[in-house]
């Protein structure tokens, strides 16, 4: 059927109006705090609305329906385990955070340990985040290139660019501000898609259920997380496969370094009013999170009641949804959903460019120019966001039919950090005797472990952050012990 000349009219008014929206933020950013932290002025229910968008992308509005499409709920052990993560931070990393004028995350890293550490997580952050983003944004291309026909470059090009005009002049407010609308939109979006697809699937909700309980399309819990051996009496781990009961603790390490270490989510918890309310938009935005997860899953399972045939027939998982949408919705319907799967994408990219800017300008520049002017640090951090859009776009463009199913790829990539990057941050804060030369070693042999599971191991993701943390953990504590240097207060 294709998008009809109404469709393309919503998304284009879509575009532009959140564009324009962001464009309101400008005139509040007179100082480098207005710019990265929205002045510490933001209520937290903005803040919890703006954490889910930033955790959301086209990967997991594409391709978490796919995931459903060809296997079952399982995925949600792993949001199981974000909500455990949520506690520790709040309990462990926020009550840090929030002694202090911190802008970054990395900040904490340098108060605790010095300048070197901070230095070199610093810049793990912005190499991981940034090919992750570039996953992301790659993503984009899927939808836009099925919806508009555009070529995949094209559609790179022109998201790119609207969210970075927002972003360069708004900066974190104005990000936080449009995840809000951007939430509502792809939320809202999805819920008329799910209602749209049950009225086309021949015989309703009934039928759904059915054909989804037949396949096991609704198991959310596997128990089978062991191989039995047979030349022992002993069960071993399966550290192949990813999501069974114990990618809950999976979940719960990866959570608590995605949104405890990684300055795309602290960067917005530094921004509520006080610890408390940063405490409160955490948690209720696990909440929110796990609600999403489960409304995606729920769209791939439907979908598979509506063709029942096996992903490959479209090319590969990520192309059903968007495919459905184009091929199948009713007109302005379809339009809202395009507009929606594009929300997500903006908001997540906006987040990462704002992100990559405030620790390029402070856990770098100003190491080197503490004394620069605030006009000086404002100019450079909107020409900081203009230069992460340029390396976003090209890695977009390098990601061209270069990965498989997007949300895991990303997920990967995220995870070979993390682990090192927790040890690190647990170091600090649970621990007196480690000092700076331990944990460099510690996160270098965490670092290690992770890429070697990633590039020479079958262990699922799941596992990576859990190993990597706990092998920073245990050498960087050893290694504390054998440089006796004195640690910092």
């Amino acid at each position: 059927m294709g998008l009809n000349r109404i469709d393309l009219l919503i998304v284009a008014v879509y575009l532009v109006g959140i564009t324009l929206f962001g464009l309101r933020f400008r005139k509040r950013q007179r100082t480098m705090r207005d710019y990265f932290l929205a002045d510490r002025d933001i209520p937290w229910w903005a803040i919890a609305l703006s954490i889910v968008a930033a955790e959301t992308s086209t990967l997991t509005i594409i391709s978490i329906p796919g995931l459903a499409y060809d296997s079952n709920f399982t995925f949600l052990q792993v949001v199981m385990g974000y909500m455990i993560g949520r506690v520790i931070i709040s309990f462990v990393l926020l009550p840090q955070y929030f002694r202090g004028e911190l802008y970054t995350a990395y900040q904490l890293i340098e108060r605790r340990f010095g300048s070197d550490l901070r230095t070199i997580t610093a810049g793990l952050f912005l190499l991981t985040r940034a090919a992750a983003e570039g996953v992301r944004v790659y993503a984009v291309s899927i939808v836009v290139s099925i919806a508009l026909g555009t070529g995949e470059i094209a559609s790179i090009a022109i998201i790119t660019l609207l969210t970075l005009i927002y972003t360069f002049e708004g900066g974190l407010a104005a990000v936080i501000w449009t995840d809000v609308v951007q939430t509502f939109v792809y939320v809202g979006g999805t819920l008329v898609g799910l209602i749209t697809i049950l009225h086309l699937v021949p015989g309703g909700w009934g039928s759904v259920q059915s054909i989804a309980a037949e396949m096991h399309k609704f198991q959310v819990f596997d128990l089978h997380f062991y191989d039995p051996v047979i030349s022992t009496h002993w069960p071993h781990l399966n550290f192949a496969k990813p999501y069974t009961l114990c990618a809950i603790i999976g979940g719960a390490f990866f959570l608590t370094a995605s949104h405890g270490t990684d300055q795309l989510i602290v960067q917005r918890l530094l921004a509520a009013r006080n610890q408390r309310q940063s405490v409160l938009a955490l948690l209720s935005s696990g909440v929110a999170i796990f609600f999403q997860f489960a409304l995606f899953l729920l769209v791939g399972a439907m979908l598979f009641a509506y063709y029942r045939v096996p992903s490959s027939a479209f090319g590969r998982a990520d192309r059903i949804y968007p495919t459905f949408i184009v091929s199948r919705m009713p007109h302005g319907i379809a339009g809202l959903l395009i507009a929606a799967i594009l929300a997500a994408a903006m908001s997540n990219l906006s987040a990462a460019l704002n992100s990559l800017s405030s620790s390029s300008i402070v856990d770098f520049y100003l190491q080197f120019r503490a004394t620069a002017s605030e006009e000086t640090r404002l100019r450079l951090a909107r020409l900081a966001t203009v230069g992460w859009a340029l390396v976003l776009f090209g890695l977009a463009v390098l990601a061209l039919h270069r990965v498989g199913r997007v949300v895991e790829v990303g997920l990967q990539i995220a995870s070979v950090a993390y682990g090192a990057l927790l040890g690190v941050f647990l170091l600090g804060v649970l621990t007196k005797r480690a000092n700076q030369c331990g944990a460099i070693v510690g996160m270098g042999a965490g670092l290690a472990i992770e890429l070697y599971l990633w590039l020479g191991s079958s262990v699922a993701w799941t596992w990576w952050v859990v190993t990597g943390t706990s092998v920073t953990f245990a050498m960087g504590y050893a290694a504390s012990l054998l440089w006796r240097d004195e640690a910092k207060a």
